[in-house]
């Protein structure tokens, strides 16, 4: 006979895929505490009832991620491990009705904007008044601060827009609110995310507001670092870095995903801008903030690529020199405009084009971690692992970017600044020793 089960809920969230959706989880991890449900993320001890999946669908190794943890759930629950698997996020949102037909073990779906609903599987209400409150999945020393919802761009090869709807900002003062919320829970960085950051402000104040934002941010007391990740190219507003130049807490750091340089891919990516007016950018950020790391994402293998625009993709590294670069392998997405393009090249050719890429920028990142060796940094300590502390410098974003190596031999509290001179350097890492 079954016993009656008198153990309260407790809810593990995963969370796949980007930070935005890493805000989400905690978004709904502060509503269901708020709502007196335990609650935890990514928990490995398996003392859970109920699993939350929040899903990536933005390209197939992600989707494949997602569904594979799915699946991992569900067999979790057939053992009579879990109670109940629900899904959210963008996987879900794009295909919900393709997979509850294949996954029907899963108890419900939800889309990325189904907050509530996901609530009422809990018999538990939105709170309005905890908007901006989180229990954080990171550490306590830095948070993402989602600054706006959606795009409006109509990038070829994108599929967010489908997945996220349009763009949609916050406030100034709702940004500003939950800022001073994550001080007072001990952050001491916050790295602004949106799927374009520079598109900020256009709905609601009918101007590109980010400069405006970066000032009331950085007035905010406690707040040391303020990171800004994604900022589209295209009518890039470079007010935007008079004001980085002029705030000592905003790094010099931009991430700016280009994609491609080649006239050809760009046109057929509809990036919206040619490559002579990205070299142009690129002169105009560096000639405002002298010594700035700019960090980039490309594609690789995307329809229509030749040897050519590869080669020019290359020179383009070795010329302008990047700080950072990432590099994704096209992903064929339904519903894209890129889709009735003829994806012709394999996985494997999409794959060694990217590593051609990366070993350009490999050792443009070595030369520049070489001159780095000498000098003195200020450092966030992020955390200690086998007996070294891992610290990141302002030109480094979480998980990433460069770290800095430092031996373990004294006590550094995790979360503190402190400065160290760089001994040694590596393709992507420094070691460093405390002055």
């Amino acid at each position: 006979m079954k016993t009656k089960k008198i153990t309260r809920d407790k809810v593990n969230i995963i969370t796949l895929g980007c930070s935005k959706n890493m805000v989400d989880s905690e978004v709904l991890s502060g509503q269901l505490n708020a709502n007196g449900i335990k609650v935890v993320h990514e928990n490995g001890r398996l003392d859970h009832n109920i699993v939350v999946v929040n899903t990536c669908g933005f390209i197939d190794k992600a989707k494949e991620e997602s569904i594979n943890t799915i699946l991992e759930q569900v067999d979790l629950k057939k053992e009579g491990r879990l109670d109940k698997v629900y899904v959210t996020g963008c996987l879900s949102e794009r295909y919900r009705h393709d997979l509850t037909n294949e996954i029907p073990e899963v108890d419900a779906w939800f889309g990325t904007m189904e907050l509530p609903l996901i609530l009422k599987q809990f018999n538990a209400d939105y709170k309005q008044e905890l908007v901006g409150e989180r229990l954080l999945a990171t550490p306590k020393h830095y948070a993402y601060l989602k600054i706006s919802e959606g795009c409006n761009r109509t990038c070829s090869f994108c599929a967010i827009p489908l997945m996220r709807g349009g763009h949609v900002s916050k406030t100034i003062e709702e940004v500003v609110a939950e800022a001073k919320k994550l001080v007072q829970m001990g952050v001491k960085e916050i790295m602004l995310i949106a799927q374009e950051l520079t598109y900020y402000g256009l709905d609601i104040y009918k101007k590109r507001a980010l400069p405006e934002l970066l000032k009331h941010l950085s007035d905010v007391p406690g707040l040391h670092w303020i990171r800004l990740h994604y900022a589209y190219p295209s009518k890039f507003p470079l007010e935007i870095l008079d004001v980085m130049r002029e705030r000592d807490n905003i790094c010099n750091y931009l991430d700016m995903p280009l994609q491609h340089i080649s006239n050809n891919m760009l046109k057929a990516m509809k990036r919206q801008m040619d490559k002579q007016e990205i070299y142009d950018l690129l002169a105009a950020v560096r000639e405002r903030v002298p010594g700035i790391c700019l960090r980039s994402t490309l594609i690789a293998g995307f329809p229509g690529e030749t040897r050519d625009d590869v080669e020019e993709l290359k020179s383009f590294l070795e010329e302008v020199r990047l700080d950072r670069v990432g590099i994704f392998t096209y992903s064929h997405e339904e519903n894209t405009s890129a889709y009735d393009l003829a994806d012709t090249l394999t996985a494997e050719e999409k794959e060694a084009r990217a590593q051609e890429v990366m070993e350009v920028q490999q050792e443009i990142s070595y030369e520049k971690n070489q001159e780095k060796v000498g000098k003195e940094f200020k450092v966030l300590i992020d955390k200690k692992e086998a007996g070294r502390y891992l610290a990141r410098t302002e030109f480094d974003s979480v998980e990433v970017d460069n770290e800095v190596i430092i031996a373990g031999d004294k006590d550094l509290p995790i979360g503190d600044f402190v400065n160290v001179r760089i001994t040694k350097a590596y393709d992507y890492d420094l070691e460093g020793e405390v002055i």
